[in-house]
């Protein structure tokens, strides 16, 4: 028999957001896996724990820590998250290896849903195809900062019969994408929305989302851009990290919405 890996979204940062089914989850497993990324990202070590303790009923789930290696800065982007993502691997299946045996269950407590922008199913894959640990694997969806940026925003994400695009600040600094007047970005390093050219586009901004740290931001892309770059320094500056989520919704000649 082999093990069964739980990936269990645990949504954007408010302890509430967690689904019935991800606290069914945590309660099936044998084995909950919990990553640190160093001092500065240690309340998101601490989020997991508490959702843990509120949720976990299971006297005899345990917890074990695990240490995330930084991604390296030099060479090409796409080869530096492949090798981040085989040495995360190789952390999985030692640890998985080492904390727990056969038919057990391992639960990953994952930041807000594992199907956006995160690359646990990936780096799970990594494992399978190593051959060293045999896995059935079930993935547990989460509420997404995206969710949580336009509930507390309190605007839907999509206009009528309009798309969405979801894209990253990286490739937002290369340009509008084509076909779309509603970009959603995550993952922004580089203060993207600066570079955008319609300075009459609406913003809508919110960082550490669902969290008690969570602070938003929204208006004219020119009026406010400014004020969101100095906010972005001051909280990097007071907590060690940032993550943010924004929409940029250009104006249409015609709008759809009512």
């Amino acid at each position: 028999m082999s093990r069964t890996i739980l990936i269990i979204g645990i949504g954007a940062g408010n302890p509430e957001h967690i689904t019935v089914q991800a606290i069914n989850a945590l309660n099936r497993a044998d084995v909950l896996l919990i990553p640190t990324k160093g001092e500065e990202k240690s309340f998101l070590a601490d989020m997991r724990r508490d959702i843990c303790e509120r949720y976990l009923t299971n006297p005899d789930t345990r917890i074990h820590d695990y240490a995330v290696p930084q991604r390296r800065a030099d060479g090409g982007y796409d080869d530096g998250v492949q090798d981040w993502h085989h040495a995360i691997a190789r952390i999985y299946e030692e640890l998985i290896l080492e904390v727990s045996t056969d038919r057990e269950v391992i639960g990953l407590l994952v930041w807000g849903d594992p199907m956006l922008y995160d690359s646990t199913i990936r780096i799970i894959e990594h494992v399978r195809a190593n051959g060293r640990v045999a896995f059935d694997l079930e993935v547990i969806p989460g509420i997404t900062s995206i969710q949580a940026l336009c509930a507390s925003q309190k605007i839907a994400l999509n206009r009528i019969g309009l798309p969405v695009e979801i894209t990253t600040g990286r490739r937002l600094s290369e340009g509008w994408p084509a076909g779309v007047d509603d970009v959603v970005v995550m993952l922004d390093g580089v203060e993207a929305f600066r570079a955008v050219e319609d300075r009459d586009a609406h913003i809508y901004w919110g960082a550490y989302l669902g969290t008690e740290l969570e602070i938003t931001l929204s208006g004219r892309l020119g009026d406010v851009a400014e004020t969101i770059s100095e906010t972005r320094r001051r909280a990097r500056e007071e907590n060690g990290w940032i993550m943010d989520t924004y929409l940029i919704r250009r104006a249409r000649e015609t709008e759809s919405e009512t």
